[in-house]
């Protein structure tokens, strides 16, 4: 199940973990979320970042000719 936490400290510093995403999954799902909040000052990838993503490559043959 995919997920994002967000924590708010008392000192009111925001933390948002990403759970369940894989690649680049995690940074785009979260970037509305830090263009509201504010400047970004740290950021740490997860092993789940460099997972790569199953795409499907489709490859077109020419059967006439």
């Amino acid at each position: 199940m995919k997920q994002i936490v967000i924590d708010i400290s008392d000192e009111g510093e925001v933390k948002i973990e990403t759970k369940g995403f894989t690649g680049r999954a995690c940074i785009e799902e979260t970037r509305l979320l830090k263009n509201l909040l504010g400047k970004e000052t740290y950021q740490q990838l997860t092993p789940a970042y460099y997972v790569q993503e199953k795409t499907r490559c489709k490859k077109y043959l020419n059967l006439c000719g």
